[in-house]
């Protein structure tokens, strides 16, 4: 945020505030020359308080040296009163408004260092939790989600609500049982997130936001929600690895490819979108999936091995839909194989599309990239997942394998809506 420069003002020196003829008197009467030797239009130039006297220009004589800065100030403060104003009535009306630093999010840990009672925790995080209906026609969907900020926005994941993103109806229930209407403010299926616009939940408390990347493998975290549609459920287990690569959804366009956190909390149908929350009570993550014996799903039941998106892409998708309205991910520009038959030999570049990123760095059809700085990358679901931990406009370097030689490529990341 820049704040504005303050205007400084300087009062007008002696020689701005005096009136025509008051620092030069005139030249005595019998001194003057005669006309013919001394004409009086050739002298008017020299004489210093005509054009050093800028208070006394015609229709504004008299006006105090103060006046201006003082004019000056009013202005600003209009400005100021004006810029709030206009703030309101755009937070009041509805679109993008100024992204997280201005929607009055929490980070600082609300409980005391070393605390080690799950039940504070929970004490802390159920009134910022609240249970999610989506309903259109037929279809209706059901989840979890959690206040964001001071401005009455939710985070949730965008397939709790697809059944209403075309005209349904999304209603919210807070910790006290009231019912809320609701509405997408902005969704990205590439990282399985939505933000909602909740009608009077400013009173509540947002939930806090922590970091992920300060997770250690085995650190206790708590998973919030409504499994089964048992609201202000509270489940507790542990951190079973970070950074694991996980792919979800019924098809390539409803696909998001998640760097999860791994827990084995209890998680279910309903308990997607609520938070995972550390000892110290702040988000860490965004329940996202759970793996069962057929394979990732969204719906099946628990088996301890569940997956949430981390906070810090939260922080970014939810920044980028409450400025703009939308959400945008970095993209090379080549379609890439997710078999899962390569034996984890790296990534096939199945296509380089014209004029992309990747073009433009060299990648060729049929090169396979096996790292992404210095990162191994085993598998196209690997390489989709660490391009996506990255911003738009970054530049990676991949290790590809092309002929049997290894070689090295810079990519400047492009962007695309999702």
């Amino acid at each position: 945020m820049h704040e504005a420069p303050t205007p400084t003002y300087q009062a007008p020196t002696p020689a701005e505030a005096m009136t025509p003829g008051s620092e030069v008197p005139p030249a005595p009467a019998p001194l003057a020359p005669p006309a013919p030797l001394a004409p009086p239009a050739p002298l008017a130039p020299l004489a210093p308080p005509a054009p050093l006297a800028p208070v006394a220009r015609p229709g504004r004589r008299g006006v105090p040296g103060w006046t201006w800065p003082a004019l000056a100030a009013l202005a600003l403060v209009v400005g100021l009163i004006g810029g709030a104003l206009g703030a309101t009535l755009h937070e009041e009306f509805g679109g993008p408004s100024l992204g997280l630093q201005k929607s009055g999010v929490r980070t600082a840990p609300p409980l005391e260092e070393g605390n080690t009672s799950v039940s504070a925790v929970a004490g802390e995080l159920l009134p910022s939790t609240v249970q999610i209906l989506a309903t259109s026609g037929q279809a209706n969907g059901t989840g979890s989600g959690f206040i964001l900020d001071s401005a009455g926005h939710v985070v949730t994941n965008n397939h709790v609500v697809t059944a209403a993103a075309a005209g349904g109806e999304i209603r919210v229930v807070d910790y006290q049982g009231r019912i809320h209407a609701a509405e997408i403010v902005g969704r990205s299926a590439v990282y399985d997130l939505a933000v909602l616009q909740v009608d009077g939940v400013r009173e509540l408390a947002p939930a806090s936001l922590g970091a992920s990347e300060e997770l250690l493998v085995g650190d206790q975290v708590i998973a919030f929600g409504a499994p089964l549609g048992l609201s202000q459920t509270v489940t507790a287990g542990i951190v079973s690895a970070l950074n694991r690569p996980v792919t979800t959804g019924s098809s390539r366009d409803e696909s998001s490819f998640i760097n999860a956190v791994q827990t084995d909390a209890a998680i279910n149908p309903g308990n997607s979108g609520g938070p995972l929350v550390n000892i110290a009570g702040q988000v860490v993550g965004v329940n996202s999936a759970i793996a069962t014996t057929g394979g990732l799903m969204q719906e099946a039941g628990n088996i301890g091995v569940g997956f949430a998106i981390p906070i810090e892409q939260v922080k970014v998708t939810a920044d980028q839909i409450l400025r703009t309205g939308e959400a945008r991910y970095p993209v090379i520009g080549a379609r890439v194989s997710t078999s899962e038959q390569n034996e984890l030999a790296g990534a096939v570049i199945d296509d380089v599309t014209q004029g992309s990123p990747a073009q433009a760095a060299g990648l060729r059809n049929g090169d396979r990239v096996i790292a992404l700085d210095d990162n191994r990358v085993t598998d196209g679901v690997t390489l989709i997942v660490q391009i996506r931990t990255y911003q738009p406009g970054d530049v990676i370097e991949l290790t590809i394998e092309r002929d049997g030689e290894e070689q090295r490529l810079s990519v400047k990341l492009g962007s695309e809506v999702g």
